[in-house]
């Protein structure tokens, strides 16, 4: 649901014509005159449909905050189509919109809600302070407090040569190891304060912010530009020779598809929308394109793991203005995306298990010192105990794991690698996930040895993470060697050899 909350002086409205979707309504309510009024236009969307209950609550909730605020005398619902281009069922709608109003009431305010459905004149006077016009978007994923209260936390565990340790007692050899534990836990570094890298991005003429565009968007300068096609052409090669087929697919995708939007709300990122006709989502990764090129795709199991490979330009996440800094979190960024599609879960363990080596070795190639957290569900985690035991081993030293009480995303085990910044907060870089969802719903099917269609289990990995995450580990790196020239690997260097000479004199 999208609102527009205005504190007003007065509003007045007068109901014209009909719509085919108009609720029936008394003589007295065609029209109304409201002073000293908070007036909440507001446009149901598609999935609201899913948890109205919820969107009334979290309506309500927001309407209340509010008013506290404003000292309003009274409450108008307005409903109002043109704050969304994904527009709710008007039956749902109406009864949104009803449930509110009595919720309201209940709360001891007054409360007046117009018809919905039918064409409008009105006039209004914003009082103009600077709480007098907000935008809010209403969602059904703020949980109760009860559910709160009785939510079972992880399991937080530090993984050694097979064994596991209480992080709070561990022995840390790791400093990075250690400030990653932390600020998992809730007792690290704050988010506050500018990362270096930013002062060293624009004195080495790499890249910067671009005013007039969108935050979070960035310009890149000749040098910058030439270190990400550096690091692009890196991924490409180790991926291709992983056996991962490269593809392009779009950056535009509609929500009205529902696979789509189901995938979409999973993944739990904030969506960048466009302000067009169709409810049209930038991508935040390749997902959408890589399900649907697999997903018209005749597959039989000897056809299995397949993998195919984007370098998206640009991914898009619609970080909130005061998250975004640097090349740590942005709103456009370059992702390179790998996804294998295998035949079981055995199979999907092998694949991990070298795709697990191919992100430890970016970071040798990198000299970028990775720290690692496993997460898994209870589930997951009971029944290959032994294989994540093996994995860890793997990477050859000690890393966080963590162990949820039951799934909540789309994939059932994943594993994440950071590098540490200057101000001791991580910076999410290479990780791989196994997905036994998106298989199923996107209708993405293979023939097994006795002819049966399966849904593959999908595994998601970008080698590095985001090629501006691995520039801006590159700079902090310089950043914590105090009294040191910034230096990124020869390779990666836009100016490798200088020659100076040197007279007699």
């Amino acid at each position: 649901m999208r609102v527009l909350l205005i504190h007003s002086d007065y509003i007045k409205y007068q109901v014209k014509n009909k719509t085919p979707v108009a609720e029936e309504i008394e003589e007295a309510q065609k029209n109304g005159a409201f002073d000293e009024a908070l007036v909440v236009f507001s446009s149901i969307e598609k999935e609201d449909e899913e948890n109205p209950n919820a969107i009334v609550k979290n309506l309500v909730a927001e309407v209340i905050k509010t008013n506290e605020e404003v000292n309003a005398e009274k409450i108008v619902l307005y409903p109002y189509a043109h704050l969304s281009s994904s527009l709710g069922a008007p039956k749902v709608a109406v009864q949104i919109l009803k449930d509110a109003e009595d919720a309201l009431k209940e709360e001891g305010l007054d409360v007046f809600r117009v018809p919905f459905g039918w064409y409008k004149a009105f006039e209004i006077s914003c009082k103009g302070h600077p709480l007098s016009e907000l935008s809010r978007t209403i969602t059904a994923d703020v949980e109760e407090e009860e559910e709160k209260e009785e939510k079972k936390p992880s399991t937080w565990l530090i993984f050694k040569d097979g064994e596991t340790f209480d992080p709070k007692e561990y022995n840390y050899e790791s400093e990075d190891l250690k400030k990653l534990v932390a600020y998992e836990l809730g007792e690290g570094a704050s988010d506050e304060g500018e990362p270096p890298h930013l002062k060293i991005m624009r004195e080495k003429e790499l890249c910067d912010y671009e005013l007039a565009s969108d935050i979070g968007n960035l310009k890149w300068y000749p040098k910058g530009r030439l270190v990400r096609d550096l690091l692009a052409d890196y991924v490409y090669n180790f991926v291709v020779d992983l056996g991962a087929m490269p593809i392009e697919t779009p950056i535009f995708y509609d929500l009205a598809n529902d696979a789509i939007r189901e995938h979409a709300a999973k993944f739990g990122e904030r969506q960048y929308k466009t302000a067009t006709k169709k409810d049209l989502m930038l991508r935040f990764a390749c997902c959408f394109g890589a399900f649907r090129v697999l997903g018209g795709s005749f597959l039989t199991w000897k056809n299995l793991p397949a993998k195919v490979y984007e370098l998206s330009t640009y991914s898009f996440r619609f970080e909130k203005r005061g998250e975004v800094v640097g090349l740590k979190r942005l709103r456009a960024f370059t992702m390179p995306d790998m996804h294998s599609f295998c035949a079981d879960m055995p199979q999907a363990l092998e694949e991990f298990d070298a795709q697990v080596d191919m992100c430890v070795q970016t970071g040798v190639d990198l000299d970028v010192n990775y720290e690692a957290i496993f997460r898994a569900t209870e589930d997951f985690y009971e029944e290959h105990k032994d294989w994540m035991e093996a994995t860890a081993k793997r990477i050859g030293k000690p890393l966080l794991l963590e162990i949820l009480p039951e799934r909540k995303h789309y994939w059932s085990c994943k594993i994440d690698f950071a590098a540490i910044d200057y101000l001791g907060r991580p910076i999410e870089n290479p990780t791989v996930q196994i997905d036994v969802e998106s298989g199923r719903r996107f209708g993405i099917e293979y023939v097994d040895e006795n002819e049966d269609p399966q849904n593959p289990i999908i595994l998601h990995c970008s080698p590095t993470g985001s090629v501006e995450r691995v520039i801006c580990s590159l700079l902090e790196n310089t950043a914590k060697e105090d009294g040191k020239a910034p230096m990124r690997p020869i390779w990666l260097s836009p100016s490798q050899v200088r020659i100076l000479p040197i007279g007699e004199k």
